[in-house]
């Protein structure tokens, strides 16, 4: 994993993924304040009937990168939710592939981030493109 500026401070303090991702075999492949990458192996566990990715699986994905790079640019006294995610699938990805989801932020502002996925097969050609928009909270426990 590859890490720039003040991300690697915050890397320090963000907690392990979680089961659910390591479940699925999510990787973090790259974080920085301006993008986060991670990727997953494309299994028969994670296919659907025909073969294929399951689109629940790779908005998954999709979700753990976008997570990740909002964590990243959260205040330390904050914590975000996902209000909304919309993804637009473009292809299918077969078993055996890895897909590879890049994670960039489109506005982060004081109370609202929209991030963009573009989340890529193992021959380059765009897969899905999914848009979050993460609501920034006060933290309390």
């Amino acid at each position: 994993m590859t890490t720039g500026g003040d991300a690697t401070r915050k890397l320090d303090q963000m907690p392990p993924q979680s089961n659910y991702a390591e479940l699925t075999g999510i990787d973090i492949v790259s974080v920085a304040l301006d993008c986060a990458v991670c990727s997953m192996k494309v299994t028969d566990a994670l296919a659907n009937r025909n073969g294929v990715l399951h689109g629940g699986a790779l908005m998954t994905l999709a979700d753990n990168v976008a997570g990740t790079l909002a964590f990243i640019n959260l205040p330390a006294d904050k914590t975000n939710t996902t209000i909304e995610s919309k993804t637009n699938f473009m292809r299918g990805v077969h078993v055996g592939d890895t897909v590879t989801a890049r994670c960039e932020a489109l506005q982060i502002g004081r109370t609202l981030m929209v991030l963009q996925v573009t989340t890529t097969r193992g021959d380059g050609k765009i897969a899905a493109v999914t848009t979050q928009t993460h609501m920034i909270l006060n933290w309390s426990k």
